[in-house]
């Protein structure tokens, strides 16, 4: 009897140790499957969309930096529309006054020797004057001083005429021109604006696929900032 007590006092705290271990065993697997599985592999489709956003954005940052500088010459073409179109009112302007001057008739008399030539001179020397201000294109003082379609030997008063009808037509062609470098500026500067915002939201879409936070007010402001109606149609 005193030997079966004896083995049983003897083999009790290998037993509690034995009953412990299991015990924190089990308690261990029961903390490991309560505990969510963090650790597993982010889906990879998921991380495709992130990778994708992330190109799309730089892409977007890109072209809103192009949008920035068509803009800029959008402007730049608007003001010097703006010039043209005054330098062209006062060319009418003054072409209609020079055109009521010629209304009344010259006295007719006999030409002083060599003022052919003085009338010549001064026809070459105003034209001259008015390229130099830019008031006529090359091309036109060549002809005037080619005499083609210029008569030098003209009284100054109607060749005066004559030069502000001509200052007018160049001035309504540079209005033309820079009519037509305006329009196309604007175009270029709605289809950046419009790549912009294709871009972002496609980033933004990206993004949503993906599974993150997409931060709205970003793209939100690129919206507002490249509307087309705030692109003001041409005259």
């Amino acid at each position: 009897m005193e030997t079966a007590l004896h083995s049983f006092i003897v083999s009790l705290p290998l037993a509690v140790a034995v009953w412990l271990i299991m015990l924190l065993v089990l308690a261990g697997a029961a903390a490991l499957g309560a505990v969510p599985r963090t650790a597993k592999t982010e889906d990879p489709e998921k991380k495709e969309h992130l990778r994708y956003a992330a190109e799309v954005s730089v892409a977007a940052e890109r072209a809103a930096a192009t949008a920035e500088r068509r803009r800029a010459a959008w402007a730049g073409a608007q003001d010097e529309l703006d010039a043209a179109w005054a330098a062209f009112d006062a060319a009418d302007r003054a072409a209609r006054a020079g055109a009521k001057a010629g209304a009344y008739p010259l006295m007719s008399r006999r030409r002083k020797p060599g003022e052919n030539v003085d009338r010549q001179r001064y026809l070459h020397h105003r034209a001259t004057e008015a390229c130099r201000r830019r008031d006529l294109s090359i091309a036109q003082l060549n002809d005037i001083l080619a005499h083609r379609g210029w008569n030098p030997r003209l009284h100054p008063v109607v060749q005066e005429a004559a030069l502000r009808n001509a200052i007018r037509d160049h001035r309504l062609a540079t209005y033309q021109a820079a009519l037509e470098k305006e329009r196309t500026a604007w175009r270029a500067a709605e289809v950046s604006a419009e790549a912009v915002r294709s871009l972002r939201l496609e980033a933004a879409a990206a993004i949503a696929r993906g599974g993150a936070r997409q931060p709205a007010s970003d793209e939100l402001w690129w919206t507002g900032q490249w509307t087309t109606a705030e692109l003001p149609a041409v005259a």
